[in-house]
């Protein structure tokens, strides 16, 4: 294991202690925490000594790391140590020198693999990192992504990935959107989606015991590590779950349906380069329709697509969907008359 991955491994097990109000951390609390921890991913590591810990802390307090502010707080001769301000973590700061540095070196790597089959993604992620890891404010941007700078729940993302690569029970604070009353989740993170500039994440409901429970980021109000043994994904493939379905709902039992859809003008050559779905075949009635078959399980996120190209799209089978969109676009249409 390299150096540097080592030492940022250990920031953010340092960073998790900080910010824990339910136990103290002394000295070599610390040590054995990230020994433990360095451990599990390396089982020939040799640990780390108290200079080395005493090393960390001082650059996690400086401004080439974080400027974190920690209070030590005496018990008889020992010191125990937590933010002052338990709300704080490193994960919701800026990009350190420490780990810009890191971006780089793993940007040449990855640029290696450009126009390779199966990293297609890449071609993608190299502008958004470079763009993200410049320093030099003067920049004019060349080129802009579609996020959403206002996005509740975002700051999830990166505890909800750790407890997915490490295998961590998480306990969440869950605010429904159907439900007024909070729910409280013990839950076990599986997969990360982004759909649609929203994030969701997939896993166990021990609770309902359900696999592919998913949660709306924007929707969590707290996580927190739950103690318990971790649920190993016994039934889902995520590399294929979502293939036969639009967005991230898949109904229960719910199984493919064939689907034919006519668009009408410049929509159907839009729709003829960008599909809707992988399973899409086309052909064209005349200049002006264009036909699509699918074969894919109708979820929410499948008719409010259909919905998003109104006038210029039907549903020609199956039946239900038809019903189902001429509903919507009833109940759309009784909106706007007159009282």
């Amino acid at each position: 294991m390299s150096t540097t991955k080592n030492a940022l491994i250990r920031y953010k097990v340092l960073d998790k202690c900080f910010r824990n109000t339910g136990r103290r951390y002394f000295i070599q609390d610390l040590i054995d925490e990230c020994n433990n921890m360095l451990a599990e991913i390396d089982p020939e590591t040799t640990g780390i000594s108290l200079r080395q810990i005493r090393e960390d802390i001082s650059f996690m307090k400086r401004a080439e790391g974080w400027s974190i502010e920690l209070g030590e707080f005496r018990v008889g001769k020992k010191m125990f140590y937590r933010y002052t301000d338990t709300n704080f973590s490193i994960n919701n700061m800026p990009l350190n020198e420490l780990e810009i540095n890191q971006l780089r070196s793993a940007m040449d790597i990855v640029s290696q693999f450009k126009g390779m089959p199966q990293f297609e993604w890449v071609n993608e992620l190299i502008p958004k990192l470079k763009q993200g890891i410049s320093k030099d404010e003067k920049t004019t941007p060349i080129i802009e992504f579609d996020n959403n700078e206002f996005l509740m729940g975002i700051e999830h993302l990166g505890a909800l990935y750790n407890a997915i690569f490490y295998k961590k029970v998480l306990k969440i604070v869950y605010q429904p959107f159907v439900d007024e009353k909070v729910q409280i989740l013990i839950f076990h993170p599986y997969f990360l989606k982004q759909y649609n500039n929203r994030w969701f994440v997939f896993g166990y409901n021990s609770e309902n015991g359900k696999f592919n429970w998913n949660l709306a980021l924007d929707r969590i109000e707290s996580i927190a590590e739950q103690i318990g043994r971790f649920q190993k994904n016994t039934e889902i493939d995520w590399a294929t779950y979502f293939e036969d379905i639009i967005g991230v709902t898949k109904p229960m039992d719910a199984e493919q349906e064939k689907v034919v859809l006519e668009f009408y003008g410049i929509t159907g050559k839009y729709i003829e380069s960008k599909p809707l779905h992988g399973s899409q075949k086309s052909k064209r009635i005349d200049e002006n329709i264009l036909q699509v078959q699918l074969e894919l399980i109708i979820n929410y996120e499948f008719e409010r697509v259909i919905l998003s190209y109104a006038d210029t799209v039907k549903v020609i089978k199956p039946k239900t969907l038809t019903n189902s969109i001429k509903k919507r676009i009833k109940s759309a249409n009784a909106l706007y008359q007159e009282n």
